[in-house]
């Protein structure tokens, strides 16, 4: 088993490195996803604010690291990216699981690259001032995203353009191998 758990800020690249990672044949498990639903079942509204405060919720209710035991079943592959752990609590416990064949790896981009992004993006999630940006900021980090991100194995930093970025995952993960 061969896991990589992907952190970052929102906009650093994630779902890009996810792509290429899907490409070269690693299988992906995203924490968000897992998130969803679980928040579609309790029949939480979508969007960015609803999302992310039920998600701090069961944070506080059942721990930080509640999303990352709500995904190991599904991790199945002998390849596997968990994409977007927030904090050292949710990377013990795949390092518990899964032992020294998991590597931290957190996407590193400036602030105002990753806004851009966001907003480029279009989603509904995405923030529509600077003000939600920070804010959004401010709530990841106060889940330890920031502790965890100095705490990577292997740090990738994407401020160049987006065919740069693929080919510098591509030869990343390919030297894994």
């Amino acid at each position: 088993m061969k896991a990589i758990v992907l952190t970052g800020m929102p906009g650093s690249g994630k779902e890009e490195f996810v792509s290429v990672a899907r490409q070269v044949g690693y299988d992906i498990v995203r924490m968000g996803d897992v998130v969803r639903a679980e928040a579609a079942k309790r029949g939480v509204a979508d969007g960015d604010k609803t999302i992310g405060g039920f998600a701090h919720a069961e944070r506080q209710a059942h721990g930080y690291d509640i999303w990352a035991k709500r995904c190991l079943k599904h991790i199945t592959a002998e390849r596997t990216i968990i994409d977007g752990s927030r904090g050292r609590d949710e990377l013990k416990v795949f390092r518990a699981q899964f032992g020294p064949d998991v590597l931290l790896v957190a996407i590193h981009a400036a602030p105002a690259l990753r806004f851009q992004r966001l907003q480029e993006r279009d989603r509904p999630d995405a923030p529509r001032t600077w003000e939600e940006f920070a804010e959004r900021d401010e709530r990841e980090l106060a889940w330890g995203l920031g502790n965890l991100i100095v705490m990577a194995d292997r740090m990738i930093v994407n401020e160049d353009t987006l065919h740069d970025f693929k080919d510098l995952v591509r030869r990343f993960l390919e030297a894994l191998d």
